[in-house]
């Protein structure tokens, strides 16, 4: 018996501890509340049942419980009245983790989860949003290829629920695949800041990049993965995402998508005037043939009826027309490029 081994058989406890931390790593929790400003508190609290259910599920199997850091945009004070809504809504939570508050004071999306991080402990570090609800077995799902030490980024199958003509359409034409029957697309899906975990060191010197987009970081920093030589595993951790609603809504983020669309162009491919206008006509038709092609395809799958179909179409084909229109208007200095935030008139979905 080597020396090594000797010094173990000495301590068999410390062994099987060793052991089981590799088995189960240790793992934070990053709640936004963000998106918690555009739905109620009895569907957040759905979302935040699910994430209880699914904590004591791992633990059960022997990881160790975790911290929930729930980060939010307004001061310190609102710590006690999330807390006491928290407990109101799903006081399994606090039961099964350790609750703390970050404050960010005006912090959009993406600065709500990189202020979320320094906060967090163990070896890795997930991403969920107030506006979510986990499937059962979602944690499990997400965490076991961390057992495997070369893992770095795990990433999840985020879909949109419907229950009604609108949100079946917006299901259909967003980019997130469908719940069922879209395997080719959820193959190639982008990460999903709103379900993904890291390990904890790597995004603790890696947070999402400051940008003036709506919805860019979470595409540079899927970018700046495969630039460092990392894999993305993409697994079938599954949290539904609450349907966008509202005609203000889809007015202000079929144009934002658009600009958005713009920006990635300009910090992955070129910032020439002339080349961004270009790929403003070439994506718009892109965009309008993946829209017929999807609503014509899934459409059925969602239980829309057939006379719907057209309707649902035309609906997808404004969506991204809207788009053209924010993606130019960008691309050719019609307006500024200013940071995004969620305009007032848009109102609760």
């Amino acid at each position: 018996m080597t020396a090594y081994a000797q010094g173990y058989s000495d301590y068999p406890d410390k062994l099987v501890v060793i052991n089981s931390m590799a088995e189960h790593p240790t793992y934070s929790i990053v709640v936004e509340m963000e998106n918690a400003k555009s739905i109620d508190w009895d569907e957040i609290g759905v979302g935040l049942k699910a994430l209880a259910r699914e904590i004591a599920a791992v633990s059960a199997t022997g990881f160790a419980r975790p911290k929930v850091v729930v980060s939010h945009g307004g001061p310190d004070s609102d710590a006690d009245l999330l807390q006491a809504s928290i407990e109101t809504e799903a006081p399994q939570l606090t039961q099964v983790a350790e609750l703390t508050f970050a404050a960010c004071s005006g912090g959009r999306y993406y600065d709500l989860k990189n202020n979320g991080v320094p906060l967090t402990e163990g070896n890795i570090v997930v991403f969920l949003d107030s506006d979510t609800v986990p499937e059962r077995d979602w944690l499990s799902t997400l965490l076991k290829p961390f057992q495997h030490p070369e893992t770095l980024c795990v990433n999840g199958h985020t879909y949109l629920s419907y229950d009604d003509f609108f949100s079946r359409t917006f299901a259909l034409i967003w980019f997130f695949p469908m719940a069922r029957g879209d395997e080719r697309f959820a193959s190639k899906r982008a990460i999903n800041a709103n379900n993904i975990a890291f390990q904890r060191d790597w995004i603790a010197s890696h947070p999402f990049p400051a940008h003036n987009g709506f919805k860019v970081s979470c595409t540079l920093l899927m970018h700046q993965l495969w630039r460092e030589g990392h894999e993305i595993v993409n697994v079938d951790a599954r949290v539904y995402h609450y349907s966008p609603r509202g005609w203000r809504f889809f007015y202000w983020r079929a144009l934002v998508t658009g600009r958005d669309a713009d920006r990635k162009f300009v910090e992955l491919h070129s910032p020439t005037r002339a080349q961004r206008i270009l790929k403003s006509f070439t994506r718009w038709g892109t965009m309008s043939w993946r829209t017929t092609r999807r609503v014509i395809g899934h459409a059925p799958q969602t239980g829309m009826p057939i006379w719907q179909i057209p309707f649902s179409l035309a609906v997808g084909l404004a969506f991204y027309t809207l788009a053209f229109f924010g993606h130019f208007s960008l691309a050719a200095g019609l307006v500024r490029d200013e940071i995004e935030i969620v305009p007032d008139y848009v109102g609760h979905s």
